[in-house]
């Protein structure tokens, strides 16, 4: 006998029970669970006493779930109607998924787009259960090479444990790297459309209340991931298996090299644009969302300009921060340092308008210890000196309104991945934005993961609002991603992960991405060169400072 509460009910049970035969789901309003701080899919079987928490698309552990059995949908559909036809599915822009089918010769068009439609719609509307079965690695491995799903077999390779679950929808098998709905009759929310010879799809996100947001058209940013998923393909690393088929001393040194080599490249292009019109540009703005090595960019920018010639004066905008009882309150009461009215803006423009002008300013000197602002350091520079700001809300014209348009030269940095586990499966950006955070919260903070984690829902709602809505009119977009970094990272991330404890209300997300870090292997940091980007995260850089 055991007890079990769910939706404010207690159940006395003596057999294993299905989470969802305890709930009334019948508008398939939750995807998952919380049971004893453990993430479960609805057909998990309760067999011990049990504090439930159901899971709606609020949640983003929800949306996860309902993200991986979409995917798993997608490629369901594309199995009925086009066996043949080799399918990758790849994060895109807008908070969407891209699908691309990779076998040569083939059109994506709006007949295919209307056939792969109706077949959503109409396994959607049958609601037929996922099955979860296991399978041996072994088994596994064969099953995958027999289906020519060579990504797959691959990838498995890799995983520690040695009994992998599958899901299966009528005759159909896939492995996916996520928990599961129950059935597809879940997954009726979606947008299907046609995107520069691709499919975009949509799905609910919990940023927005569980809605599917609008889709942002943002053709910058599509430049940017299409030129990485070119250069994933070149390098030979666009699955994790091939990555990790690099972790050889034969060759690990010079797959470092040439990531490395590609962001040199970047800069020298970054350079010379800057360059070409450095009689207009008199500031210089750089934002990104956290972890994105802001801090390790705008160096290596500013020796990139000054082997041009060009000597920039760097000055950081946590400099203009409020007197701390100046500081608007958030939603929950906190003072929040990441709305735009923290910063002194009147003081900010009449210092960089002054600077523009040629003139002296005493810059502030901002002390967190007694949150007030102190005298600086008096500056002065010529007509021929760019000022590079670094911040939250440097690409925001709120923040720069005084200063004209065709003066400032914008720099959005994030790391866009297009890498996945296999073709089924891809990686999240802002995951490994989480990661390396993690890392360099523990190293540089003496933060533990679980801090770091705690604090994560709240940077990205400032993201959100203060950095994503303000990227698209960019002049340039710098891709900070390393495409071996977490080979790197895992050396550092693991260990703070496992020490989350699992009654920790982070507990889930540590485990999720200690499983995901299990299929990369280690590879030795010490040819990282001490100006690479991931230094900043893992320290041994040549730069003091570190992202903020």
């Amino acid at each position: 006998m055991f007890t079990v509460n769910v939706q404010n009910k207690t159940y006395k049970l003596d057999e294993r029970t299905p989470i969802i035969s305890l709930v009334d789901n019948s508008d398939k309003e939750f995807m998952a669970a919380k049971v004893n701080n453990r993430l479960r899919e609805l057909t998990y079987e309760l067999c011990y006493d049990s504090k439930v928490e159901l899971l709606d698309l609020k949640s983003p552990d929800a949306v996860k779930v309902y993200e991986t059995s979409f995917r798993y949908l997608l490629a369901l559909a594309f199995h009925n109607l086009y066996p043949d036809y080799q399918l990758k599915i790849s994060y895109a822009i807008s908070r969407s998924i891209m699908l691309t089918i990779i076998s040569p010769k083939i059109t994506m068009d709006k007949k295919m787009l209307g056939a792969v439609k109706k077949e959503l719609d109409r396994l959607v509307k049958a609601d037929l259960p996922f099955v979860k079965t296991s399978l041996s690695k072994e088994e596994a491995y064969e099953y995958f090479v027999s289906q020519n799903e060579l990504d797959k077999a691959d990838t498995l390779k890799y995983r520690p444990e040695k009994i992998c679950h599958f899901y299966k929808c009528g005759d159909y098998l896939n492995y996916m790297f996520g928990y599961m709905v129950p059935s597809t009759g879940y997954l009726k929310h979606y947008n299907l459309f046609c995107y520069d010879g691709h499919f975009i799809a949509q799905y609910p996100r919990y940023e927005v209340k569980g809605v599917i947001p609008p889709f942002n058209d943002e053709p910058t940013f599509a430049k940017v991931l299409n030129r990485a998923h070119k250069w994933a393909k070149l390098c030979n690393a666009d699955v994790v298996s091939k990555m990790n088929d690099h972790v050889k001393e034969d060759s690990y040194i010079d797959f470092i090299n040439m990531n490395e080599t590609l962001h040199n490249g970047m800069l020298h292009e970054l350079g010379g644009m800057i360059a070409d019109d450095i009689e207009n540009i008199r500031l210089i703005c750089i934002a990104g969302p956290s972890s994105s090595g802001k801090t390790t960019f705008s160096n290596r920018l500013k020796i990139e300009l000054m082997s041009r010639g060009i000597n920039p004066l760097r000055i950081s905008l946590d400099m203009y921060y409020k007197d701390r009882d100046q500081i608007p309150i958030d939603e929950y009461g906190e003072p929040d340092f990441e709305h735009l009215n923290s910063l002194d803006v009147a003081l900010f423009n009449e210092h960089m308008q002054a600077l523009i002008d040629g003139e002296e300013v005493e810059l502030p000197n901002y002390q967190f210890g007694n949150g007030r602002a102190e005298n600086g350091v008096k500056t002065k520079i010529d007509s021929n000196t760019p000022i590079i700001i670094e911040g939250i809300h440097a690409l925001n014209d709120e923040l720069t309104h005084t200063i004209t348009k065709h003066q400032k030269f914008k720099i959005f940095i994030a790391p866009q991945f297009q890498i996945n586990l296999d073709y089924h499966n891809p990686i999240s950006y802002t995951d490994i934005r989480l990661l390396r955070r993690i890392v360099r919260d523990k190293k540089y903070r003496n933060a533990s993961a679980e801090r770091t984690l705690e604090m994560w829902p709240s940077v990205r709602r400032g993201e959100f609002k203060w950095i994503y809505p303000f990227q698209e009119g960019c002049n340039y977009v710098f891709n900070s991603a390393l495409t071996y970094e977490l080979c790197v990272l895992k050396k550092y991330a693991l260990p703070a992960l496992q020490e989350v404890k699992n009654d920790s209300p982070h507990y889930i997300t540590a485990n999720r991405l200690i499983k995901f870090l299990k299929y990369f292997k280690e590879m030795d940091e010490k040819w990282v060169p001490c100006n690479s980007l991931l230094r900043e995260f893992i320290g041994g850089s040549c730069f003091s400072e570190v992202d903020e």
